[in-house]
């Protein structure tokens, strides 16, 4: 009998989705002003505030936007703060989208587990005796942390050929400041049993060893070209169900603009399938490789998923945006292969005053892996201060996967507010030397779909 409720109930509310009145076509402007109340694995809780303001002219881009701006300043309970403007233009340019992003994130604890994903070792006993209260450990989280600053600009530039078919060209300029943790930072307080007291971290051990050169070791400056090529398909572009966005391209910090110089290549495939018509049930896709030419690139630049036009580059691999439920950064290397898979389901939709709503839930599945790693042969089975450096038993990366689930709110096709978890796979496998490399899983609450 509960089995016949449960298939009723959903019967029910795929119909009720399924039966809606018309959308609204909005017009003019419209503020979507949020508190960023919201918690991120990596990051802790945040509390800060968010304006998004969406201005759709006469309606004829609905439910697309003309132009849109983005504000943001944030505050993490893991000491980053984040400070962000994004504006995008359909209409000024005849024929040609505008697109400029600003991006402040100071970080006193940004993660750092070394190169090449599982051929790096991650202690997930020692953090975990850290974090217990009844231990008498200390805190071993901040091994695996080092401060970063990064400032990010750029400014894109996509031009139509045909209904599908766009160039894209751009120009960014970046610059990122890096050293060891602020101990009395990171130790502010703490009970003296639990302050961190190493005197080393894995950033410091990697610099010590020489697997990072003195050159990036810092940080510095990196700024340059961007050109590529797009195809789009898509039905809209906030919460596509059908069609295809495809994109390349490729990635030059050019020297005496940039104090390490280098060059890299992107490809993506985005697509949506509707299983169920009418927003109903979706199936999307993403597949990404991120690549180098030649034999080296600053370790700065790598633990990005490459994107054109308003947003971005995104942090990974690992973290919301990129791999749900694994370690930010988890997986760096000079080349890295990305997928994402999950289902969308809209299960309500209706109209509060002026406004379309609609609720949804997910199901989905991330992974990520290094395919070509950078050179850490000279630290194989060196220890460190305390725990080993790489894993002995890994010879090269694998695929780093995860599962989950999540829940969206959406207000006109644009203004979506998603919470989600993710569980990574290693976790299941205790007998594995990959068990618990990945963390044991991650909750998020933030912006927007993946893509």
């Amino acid at each position: 009998m509960k089995k016949i409720t449960v298939i009723a109930v959903l019967a029910l509310l795929a119909f009720s989705a399924s039966a809606q009145k018309k959308d609204i076509t909005k017009t003019g402007l419209n503020f979507g002003p949020l508190p960023a109340i919201a918690y991120d694995a990596d990051k802790g809780f945040q509390a800060g505030a968010i304006l998004q303001i969406f201005d759709y002219g006469d309606g004829h881009n609905y439910p697309n936007y003309d132009s849109k701006l983005y504000l943001e300043a944030s505050f993490f309970t893991k000491g980053s703060q984040l400070y962000q403007v994004r504006y995008d233009n359909k209409e000024l340019i005849p024929g040609v989208r505008w697109s400029s992003a600003f991006r402040a994130n100071l970080d006193k604890a940004y993660d750092f587990y070394g190169f090449n994903g599982y051929e790096s070792y991650y202690n997930q006993d020692l953090v975990a005796q850290g974090k217990d209260k009844e231990s008498a450990f200390q805190m071993f989280t901040p091994f695996y942390r080092m401060a970063r600053n990064e400032f990010l600009f750029k400014s894109d530039f996509l031009g139509k050929i045909n209904d599908n078919w766009q160039w894209e060209a751009g120009v960014f300029a970046n610059y990122y400041k890096i050293g060891t943790i602020n101990r009395d930072s990171i130790n502010k307080g703490k009970d003296d049993v639990k302050k961190y007291t190493c005197p080393t971290t894995m950033y410091d051990e990697y610099r010590a060893l020489g697997l990072l050169d003195e050159k990036e070791a810092d940080g510095g400056f990196a700024s340059g070209l961007r050109a590529g090529m797009v195809y789009d398909s898509r039905d809209k572009e906030g919460a596509p169900t059908h069609g295809i966005w495809a994109e390349g391209h490729l990635t030059a910090a050019l020297p005496g603009i940039s104090e390490t110089p280098f060059y890299r290549y992107s490809f993506t495939w985005r697509q949506y399938l509707p299983i169920v018509k009418n927003d109903v049930l979706t199936f999307a896709y993403r597949l990404n490789y991120e690549g180098t030419f030649g034999k080296q690139a600053p370790f700065y630049a790598l633990p990005y998923m490459s994107v054109m036009g308003e947003k971005q580059d995104l942090e990974g691999m690992g973290g919301f945006f990129t791999c749900r439920g694994i370690m930010r950064t988890r997986v760096v290397g000079l080349d890295m292969a990305t997928y994402n898979a999950e289902f969308r389901w809209r299960f309500a939709k209706f109209n509060i005053g002026n406004q379309n709503i609609a609720l949804g839930l997910s199901a989905f599945s991330d992974g990520t892996m290094v395919t070509r790693g950078r050179d850490i042969s000279k630290i194989k089975n060196i220890l460190g201060t305390i725990t080993a450096l790489t894993n002995s038993e890994v010879e090269k990366d694998r695929l780093h996967s995860t599962v989950g689930a999540g829940f969206r709110f959406i207000m006109n096709e644009n203004f979506i507010v998603a919470a989600e978890y993710g569980t990574p796979l290693s976790h299941f496998m205790k007998n594995s030397p990959i068990y618990n490399q990945d963390g044991t899983g991650a909750f998020y609450i933030n912006l927007g779909y993946l893509f």
